[in-house]
């Protein structure tokens, strides 16, 4: 077996394991397969389904036009059994009524049977009424998860990113440190230009997958448009977020990207900051803005902080 062959084998066992294994277990997997790889990934070999927005915007409207008819259904279906229910429980009242003669005694013991029966029934449909609301409940849910997704890289969409910033402002004080970061690829138009948008594609989702497995549980990893994604760091001081910034540029920098048996050399730029008390979703997606304009301006293939340079 030849080198090159013996050496893929090997990286094919190792993805698998990594793939199988969780984060506790005691072997440097990651490691592995990174000296193994010596920075070439086959940007071929990236598959992903490449849908248009369009597309799951429409997938969307009819799912939800779905949960809408099913809910209809659902709720006319109940309310036609308590109407059912309310009719028979006043035919009872009205054969009591109309069966009553002067000399005639009043069963309590067949009323009560009566009665009790009825509200087994209206109990019976409150319980499958609160159980269908639970129901609906999860698929909206999960409906309104799928439309947070960017189809292309998989992670949550500028959408979700508005959104979490708005709930994240909006408690104005937080017991520890966050930062925001902001990721664009370097000379991304020349690639598109020189390679097609196919392999720029495979470039967004290649970067996208490192970003997601780079960072720890908690940080969340968004597409904020184009060639651009922003990365919200929990739970983080300023030192250590700038040792994450610059490992993501390290991981992205050292790999040399093959794509129908040429090289791409692929780079990105990041500008960071730190929440502070009374920020909006603009000023802080803005004061990340201008230092990842500054680490272009700069030279490109570098971290900048509005907080600190490094």
């Amino acid at each position: 077996m030849k080198k090159e062959e013996l050496k893929e084998s090997i990286l094919a066992i190792l993805h698998y394991l990594d793939s199988q294994m969780g984060d506790d277990t005691p072997v440097t997997i990651n490691d592995a397969i990174a000296a193994l790889e010596n920075g070439s990934i086959t940007l071929d070999d990236i598959n992903y389904k490449n849908n248009s927005l369009d597309k799951t915007i429409a997938t969307l409207k009819e799912e939800y036009k779905k949960l809408a008819i099913e809910s209809i259904n659902s709720y006319e279906d109940s309310t036609r059994k308590i109407q059912h229910i309310a009719n028979e429980q006043q035919e009872h009242i009205n054969a009591i009524s109309s069966g009553k003669k002067e000399n005639d005694a009043i069963d309590l013991e067949l009323i009560k049977e009566k009665f009790n029966s009825l509200q087994e029934h209206m109990i019976h449909e409150v319980e499958r009424a609160n159980a269908q609301i639970h129901y609906l409940k999860d698929k909206v849910k999960l409906l309104e998860e799928k439309s947070n997704l960017d189809p292309l890289t998989k992670t949550f969409n500028r959408r979700a990113l508005t959104n979490y910033l708005k709930r994240l402002t909006q408690k104005q004080e937080i017991k520890r440190e966050l930062h925001l970061l902001m990721i664009d690829i370097d000379n991304f138009k020349s690639i598109n230009d020189k390679y097609g948008h196919v392999a720029g594609d495979k470039i967004l989702v290649f970067i996208a997958q490192i970003l997601k497995k780079t960072l720890r549980e908690g940080d969340k990893v968004f597409r904020y448009g184009g060639e651009e994604f922003v990365i919200v760091l929990n739970r983080i001081d300023t030192e250590n977020c700038i040792k994450i910034a610059n490992r993501i540029l390290q991981l992205i920098g050292s790999n040399k990207l093959i794509y129908k048996n040429d090289t791409i050399q692929v780079t990105v730029s990041a500008g960071g900051t730190k929440f502070v008390s009374g920020d909006t979703p603009e000023s802080i997606l803005e004061r990340a803005d201008k230092a990842l304009y500054e680490a272009k301006k700069t030279g490109k293939n570098k971290f900048i902080s509005f907080d600190r340079t490094k």
